[in-house]
């Protein structure tokens, strides 16, 4: 063996049967090469002892936009409308690809810290967040957010500026960074655009990363303007297919359930940035019921106010056994599945990530249950870690066969250096003003 391999030996391996047990695991390169009750460590580049630890797929995250990190309690308790109108978009008008670079390793380095490794992000300055993702050692699904409200000259430069973004990083990162198309939502975003979307995603084999049927008020003006609900009026255009995630998809009509189905459309549920808002509660058990792929999202830290997937799905969890008055639904073992293999299929990764096999990505978590909130062990590995866990129980983190966080300490960033520069930029944005 030598320096590009890894033994994690002593875990308690989180499989894809949950039939958990300890094991070792030996990672070569970028790969998951051997899983095994016992591994060799003669001559292993570096061995790390997860006694104590859980081994997990690294988290996917299928909807934010990470460089909102700036703007983390900018504006709380207000409507979706008034928040972006009043508030997100004239401090957006100031952005420029410094601020989203500095953004962006802000939310990396949150993401680390709390076991996520892959994430798909939708916003501005596309190319400063890939230099981002590339210095962080993460995985990443990068959109551009079209909005043309019907202007011509500007669906042009829309559509471009995605398409430059494909062309300079897909595949850059050693593959970590792909890129999808981005049209913001069926509100802001002509029927032209969106037709030509759909055409730009068959021509050159790209997903498409779109909000869809996020507030009442977004039903009730499409509905008024195009006299289809959204999903139907998206059906109706072409749009769907297998290869769009639909972010958030909280307000639907059985027959919306029934289109989102028939074209494998797959859901990013947004559980508490929909809860801050007061959007409404995504029908995400009678999806599930429904065979739809549901993933898991934090939406941007601006409205969340942070990006923890792991209290993520526990407010997932709880929240649609309090709505259904069923507390059997969206069990600890669907919860996982939404943020790790519901979230690769999603993103059209899972034959590389989302679950602990041989031949796979080594994006892998380590949770240590040596803690207060972990202790006494459950019997239930998932359980421990929905309904116990949070974020800072991620002791280390590996994306892509590398190391980023070992024993709770970043290994790649710095984050104080990353903390100063992101209070600098947010206080000079709050001062352009």
């Amino acid at each position: 063996m030598s320096d590009n391999t890894i033994l994690i030996k002593n875990a308690i391996i989180l499989n894809p049967n949950f039939d958990n047990k300890k094991q070792s695991l030996l990672i070569k390169d970028d790969s998951i090469a051997e899983i095994a009750d016992e591994i060799d460590e003669s001559g292993v580049g570096k061995v790390i002892d997860a006694e104590g630890k859980i081994l997990l797929p690294g988290l996917i995250n299928t909807h934010t936009h990470l460089s909102m990190t700036l703007f983390r309690g900018l504006a709380d308790d207000l409507s979706l409308d008034t928040w972006l109108n009043d508030h997100i978009w004239p401090m957006e008008a100031n952005l420029n690809g410094e601020y989203c670079y500095i953004g962006a390793l802000l939310g990396a380095v949150e993401l680390i810290k709390s076991g996520t490794t892959t994430f798909s992000d939708m916003y501005f300055y596309m190319e400063d967040v890939a230099r981002a993702i590339e210095d962080a050692g993460i995985r990443a699904v990068l959109s551009y957010g079209m909005i043309d409200f019907g202007d011509a000259e500007r669906r042009e430069n829309e559509l471009n500026e995605n398409l430059t973004l494909f062309k300079n990083c897909n595949g850059m990162a050693d593959g970590r960074i792909k890129v999808f198309l981005g049209p913001h939502s069926p509100y802001t975003a002509s029927e032209e655009l969106l037709v030509r979307t759909r055409e730009l995603a068959d021509e050159y084999g790209m997903g498409i990363h779109i909000h869809v049927s996020e507030t009442q008020k977004e039903i009730d003006d499409v509905s008024a303007e195009k006299g289809l609900r959204p999903f139907e009026y998206l059906e109706k255009i072409g749009l769907l297919g297998p290869d769009v995630v639909a972010a958030h998809s909280v307000w639907l009509s059985d027959d919306e359930i029934d289109i989102i189905k028939k074209h494998d459309v797959k859901v990013s549920h947004n559980p508490c940035s929909n809860m801050k808002l007061a959007s409404g509660v995504a029908p995400v058990s009678k999806l599930i019921e429904n065979g739809v792929c549901v993933s898991i999202g934090t939406d941007g830290a601006s409205s969340n106010n942070n990006l923890d997937l792991i209290e993520e799905l526990k407010t997932a969890s709880l929240l649609q056994k309090v709505t259904t008055l069923d507390p059997k639904v969206l069990s600890s073992d669907e919860a996982i599945e939404m943020a790790t293999i519901k979230g690769a299929e999603a993103l059209g990764w899972d034959s590389e990530i989302g679950s602990i096999e041989v031949g796979k990505k080594a994006d892998i978590i380590l949770i240590d249950t040596n803690a207060a909130n972990m202790t006494p062990d459950s019997s239930n590995i998932t359980s421990n870690i929905i309904y116990s866990a949070n974020g800072s129980n991620v002791d280390t983190t590996i994306c892509n066969g590398k190391v980023l966080m070992e024993n709770k300490k970043l290994t790649v960033l710095d984050e104080d250096e990353i903390y100063a520069k992101a209070r600098q930029a947010i206080k000079e944005l709050k001062e352009a003003i």
